[in-house]
C-alpha cells in the first residue's frame, strides 16, 4: 500500500511544477513577441507627414506653405522683404484715409482679404504669384506684370490709388512676393494657392438664405450692417467691412460669386479652415450671394474684358456674348452658362 509522500518528494514535485510554469510562461512570451513582430511587419506603412502651419497632413493632401520666415534675416533684401510684408499687413497705416504716405483708400489692409499676410492655404494667398507672373489675363486682354496686379488690388479692393512702379513701396511688395514664391519653378502654381474652387450649384444662389446664415454666423464679427470692427488703433480693421462705403468695390475679384464662395468655404466664419469647414458648399454660395448683393462702392474700368467672350460665367456686368441675363451671371445657376460657353468655344475652333 502506498503512503503519503515524504518531504523530499514534495520538494521534487514543487520544483517540477515551478519549472513547468516557467517554461509555459516563456512560451507565451515567445508567441506574443512573434505576433507583435508579424503585426508590425505587415501593417500598412504610414504616409510621410509634412508640416503646414500648425497642422500636419499626409503628403497626398499637403498644400503650399510659405518658406521659413527665419531665413529672411540672411537675405540681402531682408529689410525690403520685411517692409513689403508690413505694407501687406498694415496697408491702411501707409495708404489709408489717414495714411502716412498717401491719404486714400477705404481703410482695409491687404491681409483682410489675403489672410495671414497672404500665406494661408486657400486663404487667397500669394503662393503662386511670383512663379506665374507676368501672364496673359483675360480681364486686361494683355500680358500683366506683378506690379500691375498689385495696383489692380489697390484700386479695386482697397478703393485707393496706384503706386509708382519704381517706388520703394512697390519694390518692397514685389520683394515679399518673390520671397513667398521661393523654390517654385517658373509657371508652377502650387496646390492650395489662391482660392478654393467650389462646384456650381444646380440652382441660383439665394441671398435670402444667405442673410439667415450671416445673422447666425457672421454678425458678431462683421456687424449687423456689414460695417466690420476697427482694431484698437482705429486706423485698421480687426474684422473688415463686407459691404458699405468702406468695403471692396464692385470691380474687386471677391465681387464674383465663385471667388467669394470659395473664400468663405475655406476660411469663414472665424476659426474655420479648409480642413475643418463650418459651412457647407451650399451655405457658402448663399452667404456669398447675400454679401455681394449688398451696396458697396461702384467702380468700373471700361478697358476690362476687351474680348467679351472671355468673361467668366459669374462676371456680374454685361455686355455678354451669350443670351443669359445679368442676374443669372451674378447668382447662377452657372452650369448652363458654362455649357453654352464650352459649346461656343468648340464651335469656334
Amino acid at each position: 500500500m502506498g503512503g503519503r509522500p515524504g518531504a523530499g518528494a514534495w520538494m521534487r514535485l514543487l520544483l517540477c511544477r515551478l519549472i513547468m510554469l516557467r517554461l509555459f510562461g516563456a512560451g507565451i512570451l515567445i508567441i506574443l513577441a512573434i505576433g507583435l513582430i508579424v503585426t508590425l511587419w505587415f501593417r500598412p506603412k504610414p504616409k510621410p507627414v509634412i508640416s503646414i502651419g500648425i497642422k500636419a497632413v499626409s503628403a497626398d493632401t499637403a498644400l503650399w506653405a510659405p518658406p521659413d520666415s527665419g531665413g529672411i534675416a540672411s537675405s540681402p533684401d531682408a529689410a525690403l522683404i520685411l517692409y513689403g510684408r508690413s505694407l501687406i499687413v498694415s496697408t491702411s497705416i501707409y495708404f489709408g484715409p489717414r495714411g502716412r504716405l498717401k491719404r486714400a483708400g477705404n481703410g482695409m489692409d491687404c491681409q483682410n482679404c489675403h489672410l495671414d499676410a497672404g500665406t494661408r492655404a486657400w486663404g487667397n494667398n500669394y503662393g503662386g504669384v511670383y512663379s506665374t507672373y507676368p501672364k496673359f489675363r483675360e480681364r486686361r486682354g494683355a500680358v500683366e506684370t506683378i506690379g500691375q496686379r498689385v495696383n489692380d488690388c489697390l484700386q479695386r479692393s482697397l478703393n485707393g490709388r496706384m503706386l509708382d512702379s519704381t517706388s520703394r513701396e512697390m519694390r518692397a511688395i514685389l520683394a515679399y512676393l518673390k520671397w513667398l514664391g521661393k523654390g517654385l519653378a517658373r509657371g508652377q502654381k502650387p496646390k492650395g494657392s489662391g482660392l478654393l474652387a467650389l462646384k456650381y450649384l444646380d440652382r441660383a444662389a439665394d441671398p435670402a438664405k444667405g442673410e439667415k446664415i450671416y445673422q447666425g454666423k457672421c454678425v458678431s464679427c462683421h456687424g449687423p450692417s456689414g460695417e466690420g470692427k476697427p482694431d484698437i488703433t482705429g486706423i485698421s480693421y480687426q474684422y473688415p467691412p463686407l459691404w458699405g462705403e468702406h468695403s471692396f468695390t464692385t470691380a474687386a475679384g471677391l465681387y464674383r460669386l465663385s471667388r467669394m464662395a470659395g473664400y468663405i468655404r475655406a476660411n469663414m466664419p472665424f476659426g474655420a479652415t479648409w480642413r475643418t469647414p463650418v459651412l457647407t458648399d451650399e451655405e457658402a454660395w448663399d452667404l456669398a450671394a447675400f454679401i455681394d448683393s449688398r451696396p458697396r462702392p461702384q467702380k468700373a474700368f471700361s478697358q476690362d474684358w476687351p474680348d467679351k467672350a472671355l468673361k467668366p460665367v459669374d462676371h456680374p456686368f454685361g455686355p455678354y456674348t451669350d443670351s443669359f441675363s445679368e442676374t443669372q451671371h451674378k447668382y447662377g445657376p452657372f452650369g448652363p452658362i458654362q455649357q453654352a460657353h464650352t459649346a461656343a468655344f468648340a464651335k469656334k475652333r
